[in-house]
């Protein structure tokens, strides 16, 4: 599954935001999904500047794809729209990994009859 990681960016220390987001998608990965973190734009950022306006109708692009959302905690903004935009096309929202289903198939090659 797609899942789209929803997480403060710019309250507190932005650097800690995007490594906990990191982390997070790290998290979905060995559940078996896909992720995407819009907290990696911050390196695109230092590279090639672009406004808040187009940062968050990239990350609403990516949204309008992915299958789920992952709200991390603590207050955004952003993130709090990005769930409101999920929950407005029926996508499941998740505030903890814990929820989030594994989908890791197993493979059957590889067990014991």
């Amino acid at each position: 599954m797609r899942i789209y990681v929803a997480a403060p960016y710019s309250q507190g220390d932005q650097m800690l935001n995007v490594r906990a987001a990191i982390e997070a998608a790290e998290a979905l990965m060995a559940k078996g999904h896909t992720p995407f973190v819009p907290h990696l734009s911050a390196l695109w950022q230092l590279v090639a500047p672009h406004s808040n306006d187009f940062w968050y109708r990239y990350g609403m692009e990516w949204l309008e794809v992915c299958n789920a959302v992952l709200r991390l905690p603590g207050p955004s903004v952003g993130a709090d729209a990005e769930v409101r935009v999920a929950e407005a096309q029926g996508k499941p929202v998740y505030y903890s990994l814990a929820n989030v289903p594994d989908m890791r198939v197993i493979d059957e090659s590889t067990t014991a009859d």
